[in-house]
Parts: structure tokens; C-alpha cells; sequence
């Protein structure tokens, strides 16, 4: 190996469940520093860029100890790799939480969302699904977490965890 380690990214549109599915992520990964990317928001502002720079900052010098760590929020390959310390990873992988139209409106009507931003989160929901094979390298998998427990989830995104630190070392 060159020193460089991987990043893992957990996206997706509102509603999918990245929130969510990060505490039984810890459970399953003790070795992994997994982070939600709206946690510094409040701190931060609607600065999306800095917001993505301070997180691949943060994964850069967890790296340097030796350890991986997943970021759970929306972050597109095209705003990462303007990140100041993205060269620094080995690959960045993206893995796609996904639910139906359904579920995802009755998630962010929970959140009192208005129907236009339902509305936006749906159709980039879909956008995510049709170029998850041309937008995405290597090809980003989809987890379906409409009607799948949030413990399968968090152990399917573990297992892929571990497929590509399994590569990675190869």
C-alpha cells in the first residue's frame, strides 16, 4: 500500500436514513470513526463547501493515525474532489441510502419539509439511482432502507465496508 487509506461516504437524499443508521454503524464498526456531516452545520452555516473541506480534513488526520472513517451525508464526487485533502485518500467510495418516494414523504413530512423541497429530495432520490453507474467511480451500490431495518442496513453498509478494505489491501 502507498500510505494512503480509503474514505467511505454514505449518501443520499433526505430521508434516506444516514442519520439515522450511524449509531449501529459504531456498534458494528468500533475501528471505524464514522461522522454525520450536518453535525457542525449549526456551526458552520450553508457554507456546503467548507463544510466538505472541514470533513476531509477531519478523515485525512483520523488516516494518519491509521484508521478509516465514514462521512454519512450528501456529498457529490465533483464537490469532494475540489476538497483541498481529497488527493490525500487512496479511493473515495460512495454508497447510495436510498427509499421509495412513499417512504421519503412521509420521513420529511415528519420533519415538517414543505412539499417543493419533498418534491426536489424525490427527484434528486432519482437522479441518484440513474447515474449511480456513470457519476460515480467505482459505480456506487444502492442500499434500500424503505422497508429494510435500520440493523440490516447498517450491516449491509459494514459488509461493504469491509469488501473494499479487503481490496484495498490487495
Amino acid at each position: 500500500m502507498d500510505g494512503k487509506i480509503p474514505l467511505f461516504i454514505v449518501t443520499g437524499a433526505s430521508g434516506a436514513g444516514k442519520t439515522t443508521v450511524i449509531k449501529e454503524l459504531r456498534g458494528l464498526l468500533p475501528d471505524v470513526d464514522i461522522f454525520d456531516i450536518d453535525s457542525i452545520h449549526p456551526f458552520v452555516g450553508d457554507d456546503w463547501n467548507k463544510i466538505q473541506n472541514i470533513w476531509l480534513r477531519v478523515a485525512r488526520n483520523i488516516a494518519e493515525s491509521g484508521r478509516i472513517s465514514i462521512i454519512c451525508g450528501t456529498m457529490m464526487p465533483w464537490d469532494v474532489e475540489k476538497c483541498e485533502d481529497y488527493l490525500y485518500f487512496k479511493n473515495i467510495y460512495y454508497l447510495n441510502l436510498h427509499c421509495d418516494d412513499e417512504t421519503r414523504e412521509l420521513r420529511l413530512r415528519a420533519r415538517n419539509w414543505s412539499e417543493e423541497m419533498i418534491q426536489e429530495h424525490k427527484s434528486f432520490a432519482k437522479w441518484l439511482l440513474e447515474n449511480a453507474d456513470k457519476a460515480y467511480t467505482p459505480p456506487m451500490p444502492t442500499v434500500d432502507t424503505s422497508k429494510t431495518g435500520v440493523i440490516e442496513v447498517a450491516i449491509q453498509i459494514s459488509e461493504w465496508v469491509h469488501g473494499h478494505i479487503h481490496l484495498s489491501t490487495k
